[in-house]
């Protein structure tokens, strides 16, 4: 039997609301071992100059405990 975790991870990104989701399942993989998933629950962006500035997504992460 497996028990999982889900934590929240908020990232950011440059570029697009595709690379800040990867950056932070990248980062993820660096602190936690067996990430099997995740959840985007939010989407954002910061303006700066009428422009966007930032990209920025909130996920829940889902690992699976070591045993």
């Amino acid at each position: 039997m497996a028990v999982a975790k889900v934590t929240e991870i908020i990232s950011s990104s440059k570029k697009s609301f595709d690379d800040a989701v990867e950056q932070g399942i990248d980062r993820a993989n660096k602190t936690l071992k067996n990430v099997e998933g995740a959840w985007v629950q939010d989407m954002k962006v910061t303006v700066k100059g009428g422009k966007i500035d930032e990209y920025r997504v909130v996920m829940k992460v889902t690992f699976v405990l070591a045993d």
